[in-house]
């Protein structure tokens, strides 16, 4: 089998109704893109929309070792013969990008806001290692300023599960009791938090999403120039969300086995300064210098043997 022509195997995790498709290698993510831009303005989003009923494996992804090493310089992550605890996201977002682009995907990809991302790794990912990689939309769910889908993630080595993700993602729209999306921050609501002490401050240049973008493949418009952000309503190009979480993490630490949550905030405009915060518990954050805003907030927790 060559290209991404899809062959039948066996259902998968979570949702008995999927539909397995295999794929030859991983889809190119410009087409997709594109795809899913020209479709946006045809979709209403509601959180009771029927969701694909595909899930897509990739039975032999490779990490390639000149972008896992663009990747690690430019999050912050040391040369440790291993998978950065974020890059399995890298891994699987082309195929998550050809089931948000698909016709039977009920949510507009233009707008489509990374609200957070749960991670759970096993062991250690040898970085040479092929691993089975497969992609699905869990489901939608209404949400205070729309509707949100899950995006789950999951890799296997041997057949036995070593890394898994839930991403959600979510629609701006009028919900059902009348209120209009809130500008500001993109996370979900959380409880309010004691501010945590600062740690370092980052100084991020313009052209970094441009540079995270050719390392993980994510060339979205509103991270390469101010020009193509502004056509989108920031002022400013801006940071990656996943690139924010993975150099918190990068300089957090995550143990081998480990669960992670991340709660993306507000965006961080580029160029610009954010404050790295933490208290010693497992809790971080990113900040704006002037502590105005809080850009991201996660946890990490180390997981029994």
């Amino acid at each position: 089998m060559t290209g991404t022509e899809p062959s039948r195997t066996a259902s998968g995790p979570g949702r008995p109704d999927l539909s397995p498709v295999v794929l030859g290698r991983p889809p190119a993510l410009a087409p997709l893109l594109l795809r899913g831009a020209l479709r946006s303005p045809l979709r209403r989003a509601r959180p009771d929309a029927p969701c694909p009923r595909t899930r897509l494996v990739l039975p032999s992804a490779r990490a390639d070792a000149a972008r896992l090493a663009a990747y690690r310089s430019i999050c912050g992550f040391p040369e440790d013969g291993t998978l950065p605890v974020t890059y399995p996201h890298v891994l699987g977002f082309p195929l998550a990008m050809r089931l948000m682009s698909g016709r039977d995907f009920p949510l507009p990809l233009l707008g489509l806001v990374h609200t957070s991302i749960e991670i759970t790794r096993h062991a250690a990912l040898p970085a040479t290692d092929a691993y089975e990689l497969a992609v699905h939309v869990a489901g939608l769910a209404p949400h205070r300023r729309g509707t949100e889908a899950t995006v789950v993630t999951v890799l296997r080595a041997g057949g036995t599960v070593v890394w898994e993700s839930a991403s959600t993602y979510l629609a701006r729209h009028r919900t059902a009791d009348g209120s209009a999306p809130a500008a500001g921050g993109s996370g979900p609501g959380s409880a309010a938090r004691t501010p945590l002490p600062e740690v370092d401050r980052w100084t991020l240049p313009g052209d970094l999403g441009r540079r995270y973008g050719a390392a993980s493949g994510d060339r979205n418009p509103i991270h390469m120039h101010p020009l193509t952000a502004r056509l989108f309503g920031f002022p400013r190009a801006i940071a990656h969300g996943m690139w924010t979480a993975a150099r918190c993490l990068a300089a957090h630490g995550t143990p081998e086995a480990a669960s992670v949550r991340v709660e993306f905030k507000a965006p961080v405009l580029l160029p610009g300064t954010v404050v790295h915060a933490a208290d010693g518990t497992g809790r971080f954050a990113l900040r704006s210098a002037d502590a105005s805003r809080t850009h991201l907030v996660g946890e990490v927790h180390e997981l029994p043997a």
